[in-house]
């Protein structure tokens, strides 16, 4: 998988002339935006003019989004039909659009075409700009809206191959950046000593302060064989770090295995994708064939991904019963359950970290509820929502919360997480500190699943 973190099942449509079908998925760490973090003498005057022009420019996007997109998604997601030029536009009681906004969307975009100076702005930049604004009046990081360039880049993850840097990006909580989750083992990122917990300031000198996920993703992925410079921040470091970075074609397995001493087995799995299905039985099936006696699953760093997907892996360990389940707005519940006829007959130990997020929550949560393995670690991310990717006829989305999950016990750990059964901080020192790259964390999860395999 590439740097973006959302992930979704098949967006593609019914069939010609068909309108497509939304789907729920899980994924995508993200956050609110607190203040700007200081960042010193270095480069401040471009960052706060860019925020200045940015914020003015959004604040006048997003009043015209609340005119074009509301009657867009009114027509399309509620009728079905697409409107058609020239079609008279009729107002609702409860709905924000009125003459006067219509009105004032006029004058905002006179307004910028009279005045603003910096570059020549295209109709189809304000439009996507319109959208977009619509989404983030929502004030939710997790919704937002695609392009259809976008949207098909955002699809190219499903295959397990993409062009990138190798790295998995999520929203750091604290300050709002792009913030590394984890890296692909020989990907660029690597090569270059890229970590987990990186917080990515800048891309190719350009301020990542309030861009949305998808958009910084959009910066740092580029044509194989381009070049990309980062600007880290990273604890313990007292200066920004200027990384530079070549692209290159990466393919990423999203579920590795081995067998260790004495029986014990480990599976990573590093994100939850369509994809991930087949990996993770696959290495069932060969740490099984290889006579595990234990098993250590790895979800650190993982940031989520497809419901269905989580949930069909769920069902290859887990007893008989609930996996998950989803209630929206108007208290509507959806339940995945699970038969049980595949419950994982060895002792479990599962690694989890604060980069361990949503549907890796889901399957955490539910082996914590049903005792079914040890966690061991640190508190995961608690991302406890649901989203919708709903595509259109022009190959353009949205993606917006429509649900909260809960664990088989009913526990929604939305912005509380889940805690480890043995807790145990990670040693980055030790390990960056090391060729031999020491896991702390991982030897603690080998004593654990040891002791409980001696019982």
């Amino acid at each position: 998988m590439d740097e973006n973190q959302s992930y979704f099942d098949n967006l593609s449509g019914t069939g010609a002339g068909e309108a497509p079908r939304p789907v729920s998925y899980v994924g995508m760490q993200g956050s609110g935006r607190p203040g700007r973090p200081p960042r010193g003498e270095r480069g401040s005057g471009k960052g706060l003019f860019l925020i200045g022009l940015v914020t003015g420019i959004s604040g006048a996007l997003l009043v015209l989004a609340i005119c074009y997109l509301g009657l867009y998604v009114q027509k399309v997601v509620e009728s079905g039909q697409e409107m058609k030029a020239g079609e008279e536009v009729s107002f609702l009681e409860d709905s924000a659009i009125d003459a006067s906004v219509l009105n004032k969307m006029q004058t905002l975009e006179n307004t910028i075409d009279n005045y603003f100076y910096l570059h020549d702005v295209t109709d189809e930049e304000l439009q996507d700009g319109i959208y977009k604004g619509m989404l983030q009046a929502l004030g939710d990081p997790y919704s937002e809206y695609y392009t259809a360039e976008e949207l098909n880049e955002l699809m190219e993850q499903t295959e397990g191959v993409y062009y990138g840097i190798g790295a998995y990006v999520s929203q750091d909580t604290a300050t709002g950046l792009p913030k590394i989750s984890g890296v692909i083992a020989g990907a660029p990122a690597e090569e270059v000593d890229l970590r987990a917990n990186d917080l990515i300031y800048e891309v190719d000198g350009e301020s990542t302060y309030g861009l949305s996920l998808t958009e910084a993703v959009a910066l740092i992925k580029g044509p194989e064989n381009t070049s990309v410079t980062l600007t880290i921040v990273r604890e313990g470091e007292a200066d920004y770090l200027e990384v530079v970075v070549t692209r290159r074609k990466v393919e990423t397995p999203t579920v590795e295995h081995a067998m260790l001493e004495d029986g014990m087995a480990y599976i990573q799995l590093t994100e939850f994708d369509d994809v991930s299905v087949k990996q993770f039985e696959d290495a069932l099936a060969s740490v099984r064939k290889s006579d595990m006696k234990g098993l250590i699953l790895d979800l650190r760093g993982n940031p989520g991904g497809s419901l269905s997907a989580v949930v069909d892996m769920a069902r290859m360990i887990l007893p008989e019963g609930m996996i998950v389940y989803t209630e929206d707005k108007n208290g509507k519940r959806a339940e995945y359950t699970c038969e049980g006829d595949k419950e994982l007959e060895v002792p479990l130990v599962v690694l989890i970290d604060m980069n361990s997020a949503s549907a890796a929550e889901i399957m955490a949560g539910a082996i914590k509820d049903y005792k079914l393995g040890t966690l061991v670690g640190t508190t995961t991310f608690g991302k406890g929502i649901v989203q919708q990717i709903i595509p259109f006829r022009d190959g353009s989305a949205v993606k917006v919360t429509i649900s909260a999950y809960y664990t088989p016990n009913g526990n929604n750990i939305h912005g509380l997480g889940i805690e480890p059964d043995v807790l145990c901080e990670f040693d980055g020192e030790a390990y960056y500190g090391s060729e031999e790259h020491p896991d702390n964390q991982l030897e603690k999860a080998k004593e654990v699943l040891k002791g409980l395999m001696e019982e």
